[in-house]
């Protein structure tokens, strides 16, 4: 392409409304499926979990997936209407993101971080901890992962920069992720410890409270 008509396509009126056509304005409903595909997957697989468990906890897990479908329906329906911030669809999808964020949240700290216990030794944590040496790193993971929770408010404003503002976010969801996964680790590893699943002793169904008495009732039944 001649270098002229390069500087003039760069400047073309119908180029730059390329971008609002194939953007998510447009086209929302394929960026919602690919949004919504992991969600849909995990949801199905905890309807699974509980047909073959019949444990709810399964059924609310579940709900926490299904209402992150609500919210990238209602996210890319705000998308579609342009954005405005005093139309329906906006108040809608804070609505959903509240909700779904609350509804996050909670499912990490009551069920996959077992933390916020009534009697622990450190406040909001729990009895059994194994990082004992960095216990100020509790608190950490604990406020950042409330925060990153709500990192959907940066999306409100409307500003140009907002494939820079996406790269942030999803930089510190992968964040919350990461340090999600080591406590969580450690919630798993704790509860297979005790149902007996990783351990060195396993209780057994005798006590061995008088072993003179029995090796003396052995000697008699053998005489």
């Amino acid at each position: 392409m001649p270098r002229g008509a390069f500087l003039y396509s760069a400047h073309d009126p119908t180029l730059q409304k390329a971008w609002s056509t194939c953007g998510a304005e447009m086209n929302w409903g394929s960026y919602f499926a690919l949004a919504m595909l992991p969600f849909l997957v995990r949801f199905v697989q905890s309807i699974r979990r509980y047909k073959d468990s019949k444990l709810p906890t399964h059924l609310i897990n579940a709900g926490k997936y299904g209402m992150g479908i609500v919210y990238y329906f209602c996210y890319y329906l705000w998308r579609r209407d342009g954005e405005s911030d005093d139309g329906a669809s906006f108040v809608i999808w804070c609505l959903s993101a509240v909700v779904y964020s609350l509804y996050g949240c909670a499912w990490d700290f009551a069920m996959d971080w077992s933390i916020c216990k009534p009697r622990a030794k450190y406040p909001l944590l729990r009895r059994d901890l194994v990082y004992t040496s960095q216990i100020p790193l509790y608190y950490v993971a604990l406020v950042m992962n409330l925060v990153i929770r709500f990192l959907w408010v940066f999306y409100i404003p409307s500003w140009s920069y907002f494939n820079l503002r996406s790269f942030l976010c999803s930089l510190m969801e992968m964040l919350r992720r990461v340090v999600w996964n080591f406590y969580r680790l450690e919630n798993e590893h704790l509860g297979n410890m005790d149902q007996y699943r990783i351990t060195r002793e396993c209780p057994l169904p005798y006590s061995f409270d008088n072993p003179q008495q029995e090796d003396e009732e052995d000697e008699e039944d053998k005489a």
